[in-house]
C-alpha cells in the first residue's frame, strides 16, 4: 500500500512538472514589442484636434508615427497608418533562409 501511494505521488509530481514546463502561459503568448494600449504620445499627438484629423509623433525608436485621430472611449488617440504589406520583403527573407 505504501509503495502504491509513493508511486502515485511521484507520478502526480512528474505530471505537474511536465504540465508546468510545457503549459501555455498567457504572458508568453503576447507578441514582443506589441502594445495593448496606445503609448502616451498617441494621446498627446491628438490634443486640440478633432476625430479624423491627421497627427504624428516620434516614438522612442526615433521613428515618426503618422495617423488619424479617433475617439477611443472618452479621449482622442492617434491610430497609426499601416502601409500595405510588401510581400517582396518576405520573399527576400525566405530566399536568404533557403540559401
Amino acid at each position: 500500500m505504501k509503495t502504491a501511494l509513493t508511486l502515485s505521488i511521484g507520478l502526480l509530481l512528474i505530471t505537474l512538472c511536465v504540465a508546468h514546463a510545457f503549459g501555455d502561459d498567457i504572458t508568453s503568448m503576447k507578441k514582443p514589442g506589441r502594445h495593448h494600449n496606445p503609448p502616451p504620445e498617441a494621446y498627446t499627438a491628438c490634443e486640440g484636434k478633432s476625430a479624423g484629423d491627421s497627427a504624428e509623433f516620434v516614438n522612442p525608436h526615433g521613428e515618426t508615427v503618422t495617423g488619424i485621430c479617433e475617439l477611443q472611449e472618452t479621449r482622442l488617440v492617434l491610430r497609426p497608418e499601416r502601409p500595405p504589406r510588401d510581400d517582396s520583403d518576405t520573399t527576400k527573407m525566405d530566399n536568404n533562409i533557403n540559401n
